[in-house]
């Protein structure tokens, strides 16, 4: 809200409060902005600029929007922004992935569904609206927050997964795909959630391991033929899956593993076959080694499995040849890191157990439904969960005389990152895309990706991609992207389709308005035209959402089959930048480069920046409904977006973990935003006070004093570093930058200039004020990427109050560019020795007890000598600073320095001499060896009538401060303060501690800055006419630093509005009366 703050003269700036509502603030910068249609000209105006390409990673919109999606809007719009005022023409693609197992299991929790089969009892159609309608929610409440966020991102053309138009470009990209021979289905073993009843690609699999506790058994096979079964000998095998010994189909052994008979410890007397480096840690100290065994003679041998109920020769299969399966073979998986190297396969259950049993024809055996129950082929656990058995099993493992141990083993294992249940490896037909194929391709396009960390693209992502295997394509499920393939159900041809229009032409229906989801889509058939009297009907399942989001670069506007909107060139382009969690590099990232390098041949994007993880304040999760998490409205309306916008910007390096809690955007508000509101404040008060307006050049820079030369400098270097830091991706570098011109900008420039802005030198007052509007005026746009509404609210206060052609936004304007008549490299470095200077007075009165504002007569310092040429520059800011009327280099009157030999030195370079040379040193003019040797870098003595020249390192240099003085030092740097104060110091100090009450009532009495008021100042208690003496030497300057438009001594009546204190000073006391 504005203030009511009535100014004198007629200004073109509208008073500000003090203390700044921000959320209100920013709710009407976005009404101005709608107003204003500040978004579309935005991009209006540089629809002729050069191509910038922004992907966001969709999110998936089933729940509500947490805080580590409003970090990713956060990346993905700071820098288009940037880019946008830089004059290019930006896309920015964002919308929503609205497919998936993610939003169906949020529907069946919220419906109580747990197994697929109650979906189909109700009614896919049912089940789906149900989806949709969550969807539909759901980027409703995304939206909201995105637009609350001041994020550009996909404000004109937001994305819809389950769009039609999208769906059906994603038809086109699998229909092409499929006639290249890059789809085909195939019966093999995949990553399995039993719940979900659905396969899931390596990628998702691979975001769901978590450590767990399993069973760890160890179980005897009976060696049944070979040279060793006539020993008695038993294979041991180890598994942490005591259900897989069900449908056991091969024991595997390496073939250059050393492997051993083994008796005693846990074995007993019964010997078995195993491991040598493993029978110590399997079988106990006590086992002994009986004889090596070539792996050529347990190879082909037969072996009795634990269970029979399944495979060749069992009831099950009563007429198949037992010999055909469960016997010993060779593979290159085998390891003797863990287990006892000899390891058992279950076919159907296992990559590598498929692929074996494929080399040795064996059959491959599936006892296990695909809800993860075993059937009725499996005896005594026929309807049981797979993992409920493993203690049953091992119960009967034991009675059967086959278990050796049974223990518990904690390892990493895979769970569906979609409704944590424990993954199954699990041979089933399914839909695959032979990425394969196309690695050489991918390794080749993310070797020229530029990762944002670096160790992404050879680390976490490079060595992934490098053993990544061909991706499951196909979903067992019913919200999703229909797979656009139709098989014939009598001569199983299959077809691909490629859009709406094509399956119109071929089925020969009208689908104008077909919703292509199931089960509408499922109701069109098609006539095969390969066989007389066959239909074709569409396969069950639908896409991997993954796949949707791959896709998003050409399905965003209907590629290839709409007409208008954005240039489909642009998906056979890479995108400049990708911005997505550092847990989507096997998930969004992996999807764009593996979809863009099948079809276009490019890996989607030229620069992929990887954000860390958000967490709340305890370090937990953010998303609503976590453990530590807050609703990110919740945050922006008490703290506004900005500051939430700087702290996942600015606050590290994006992959770094980032916590999100109220303390730290306290921190940010006082230490930023109001830093800057405040200086915008000031500003604003006293223009309107002195009726300034601004004139450009008005007074020339030349003529300025060295303060206002020095922070256009820094500005300079602030605009030309902050805008390298955002060109380069880095908000968190251009945060630093902006941060330190606002710490200089406020806590130096200002501070150090406050009293010539109501001083009376016009021109230098004017001066002033021309250099704090353009600093503010150039700093709104600078932070305009990162802080979108603050600056926006100065840039129309401050620019579009002036004149009525400028910019209705800061976002219609150019991004700064460096002044170079500015540019002060030496002032600038004059100014930071100013600093530091000051800052060890202030250390040196503040050890004395002596206040600032207590006057003192002289500083002497100590610079080192390249620095001593910045002081003449800066020596009145520094005496201003520090109250001191002359500042001096050099701090000889401040201490003694005497020499005193190092005798280990002089012993080391002087041998029998040294005795002579220390006395030399001690006798010597010490300050003026101490000059020689800082102007030569070493000084002469004459031990004995002959000159010796010494170094530094051949004496100790012992300082004592003059009685008199206090002296701060840091390093080469040192201030001594003259603690000398005579009357007229005296005076004048007590002059400025009335400045200071009277200053404090004006502020505890609720006087605005502007408020000019008349004071009277009367002596009650002078005894030695200190008062008096003050209040005529220094009644003027007293007047002019409380803003006084008069001032009297004479303690006359006074108003009744009048506001009347007595105050001590000194030894003396007076009433002060204020009045407005």
């Amino acid at each position: 809200m504005r203030s009511n703050v009535s100014l004198e003269v007629d200004v073109p700036f509208e008073a500000v409060e003090r203390q700044p509502d921000l959320p209100a603030i920013e709710e009407r910068v976005l009404e101005r902005w709608r107003a204003r249609q500040v978004v579309r000209r935005a991009i209006e105006r540089t629809a002729d600029g050069p191509p910038f390409t922004s992907y966001d990673g969709p999110p998936t919109v089933g729940g509500s929007p947490g805080l580590q999606h409003v970090q990713a809007q956060v990346f993905g719009d700071i820098f288009p922004r940037h880019r946008m005022m830089k004059g290019a023409r930006v896309l920015r693609a964002t919308g929503h992935g609205c497919h998936g197992l993610g939003i169906e299991a949020e529907v069946e929790q919220r419906l109580g569904i747990d197994r697929k089969s109650r979906i189909e009892a109700s009614g896919v159609a049912r089940f789906n609206a149900q989806c949709r309608a969550t969807v539909t929610r759901s980027i409703a409440e995304f939206d909201r927050l995105t637009r609350r966020m001041g994020s550009w991102a996909g404000v004109e053309r937001p994305y819809s997964t389950m769009s039609a138009e999208y769906v059906e470009s994603v038809w086109w990209s699998l229909k092409t795909l499929f006639e290249e021979g890059l789809i085909y289905r195939e019966d093999r073993v995949a990553p399995y959630c039993p719940r979900c009843g659905t396969v899931l690609s390596d990628h998702e699999a691979a975001q769901g391991y978590a450590e767990t506790d399993d069973p760890s058994v160890y179980v005897r096979f009976p060696l049944l033929d070979g040279p060793l079964a006539n020993e008695g000998a038993d294979l041991l095998v180890w598994t942490t899956m005591p259900w897989t010994l069900v449908p056991a189909t091969l024991a595997v052994v390496g073939e250059h593993i050393r492997y051993v008979l083994a008796a005693g410890g846990r074995a007993g007397d019964r010997p078995v076959v195993m491991a040598a480096e493993r029978v110590e840690t399997v079988l106990g100290e006590e086992a002994r080694v009986l004889r090596d065994v070539p792996v050529g003679d347990i190879t082909g041998a037969r072996y009795r499995a634990p269970f029979d109920f399944v495979g060749p020769g069992s009831a099950d299969d009563p007429d198949g040849d037992p010999a055909s399966w469960r016997f010993v073979v060779t593979a290159d998986f085998v390891k003797v890191d863990e287990g006892t190297g000899v390891v058992h396969t279950g076919a159907a259950f296992g990559e590598d157990d498929m692929r074996v049993a494929r080399e040795h024809g064996v059959p491959v055996v599936r006892p296990v439904r695909p809800d993860g129950r075993f059937d009725d082929r499996a005896g005594p656990y026929a309807g049981m969960y797979v993992r409920d058995t493993d203690e049953r099993i091992i119960e009967d493992l034991r009675d059967a005389g086959v278990l050796l141990h049974a223990g518990t083993h904690r390892h990493t294992y895979p769970f569906c990152c979609w409704c944590a249940t424990p993954l199954l490896y699990y041979a089933t037909p399914s839909w695959y895309i032979a990425t394969t194929r196309i690695r050489d391709r991918m390794l080749e396009g993310n070797a020229g990706i530029d990762w944002r960390p670096p160790h992404v693209r050879d680390g976490q992502y490079g060595e992934w991609l490098a053993g990544n295997a061909d991706w499951a394509l196909s979903r067992e499920r019913y919200w999703g992207t229909p797979l656009p393939f139709w098989r014939c159900d009598a001569c199983d041809h299959v077809i691909a389709v490629g859009s709406l229009a094509e399956l119109a032409g071929l089925s020969g229906r009208d689908l104008t308005g077909l919703d292509p989801h199931r089960p509408h889509v499922d109701e069109v058939t098609v006539p095969c035209d390969r066989c007389p009297g066959g239909v074709r009907r569409r396969v069950p399942e639908v896409a991997d959402a993954w796949y949707d989001s791959g896709a998003m670069p050409f399905a965003r506007f209907g590629h290839p089959h709409a007409a208008g909107g954005e240039d489909p060139s642009a998906a056979r382009s890479p995108a400049d930048l990708v911005c997505a969690p550092i847990g989507q590099t096997r998930g969004w990232f992996y999807a764009l480069q593996a979809v863009g390098t099948s079809l276009f041949g490019h890996a989607g994007f030229r620069r992929a920046l990887c954000l860390g993880p958000v967490s709340g304040a305890d370090g937990r999760g953010t998303s609503p409904g976590a453990a530590g998490g807050r609703d990110p409205q919740e945050l922006i309306d008490e703290y506004g977006a900005d500051a939430l916008r700087w702290l996942l910007a600015a606050d590290g390096r994006p992959w770094q973990p980032r916590p999100v809690s109220a303390e730290r955007l306290r921190e940010i508000t006082r230490k930023t935003i109001l830093t800057i509101w405040n200086t915008y404040y000031f500003f604003v008060t006293y223009a309107g006070h002195a009726g300034w307006t601004p004139r450009p050049g008005v007074p020339p820079i030349a003529r300025r004093r060295v303060l206002d030369r020095w922070i256009l400098a820094r500005l300079d270097e602030a605009t030309e570093r902050t805008d390298a830091a955002l060109t380069d991706f880095d908000a968190a570098g251009a945060g630093r930058e902006l941060a330190a011109f606002v710490d200089d900008l406020s806590n130096w420039y200002v501070r150090c200039s406050r009293s010539r802005f109501w001083g009376e030198d016009g021109e230098d007052a004017g001066a002033a004020f021309a250099t704090l509007y353009s600093c503010l005026t150039t700093l709104a746009r600078l932070i305009a990427p990162m802080m979108p509404f603050l600056a926006d609210e100065l840039h129309e206060n401050l620019v579009r109050s002036v004149g009525a052609s400028a910019p209705d936004s800061v976002h219609l304007t150019g991004y700064p560019v460096p002044d170079e008549s500015a540019r002060d490299p030496d002032l600038c470095e004059a100014m930071a020795v100013a600093r530091r200077l000051v800052t060890l007075g202030r250390d040196a009165r503040a050890t004395a007890g002596v206040p600032v504002r207590r006057p003192a007569r002289r500083v002497q310092v100590a610079l080192p000598a390249d620095a001593r040429r910045l002081l003449p520059e800066v020596r009145q800011v520094i005496a201003s600073e520090l109250n001191v009327k002359s500042v001096e280099l050099g701090i000889g009157a401040a201490m003694t320095r005497t020499l005193h030999p190092d005798f280990r030195a002089l012993g080391r370079d002087f041998g029998s001499r040294t005795k002579a040379v220390a006395a030399a040193i001690a006798g010597a003019d010490a300050e003026k060896a101490l000059a020689e040797l800082e102007a030569r870098g070493h000084f002469t003595v004459e031990p004995d009538g002959e000159a010796v020249a010494l170094s530094a390192g051949h004496v100790r240099i012992v300082e004592r401060p003059v009685r008199g003085w206090q002296i701060s030092t840091d390093g080469p740097y040192a201030v001594a303060l003259d603690l000398d104060i005579d009357r007229d110091l005296h005076l004048e100090g007590l002059a400025r501690e009335l400045v200071r009450l009277i200053n404090d009532l004006r502020k505890r009495e609720g006087f605005d800055l502007a408020d000019r008021i008349a004071v009277d100042i009367a002596p009650v208690a002078d005894a030695d006419g200190e008062i008096g003496a003050m209040l005529s030497a220094h009644g003027e300057a007293i007047a002019r630093d409380v803003l006084a438009r008069a001032i009297t001594f004479d303690g006359g009546d006074a108003a009744a509005s009048a506001v009347r204190r007595r105050f001590d000073i000194g030894r003396g006391a007076v009433v002060v009366t204020v009045l407005r």
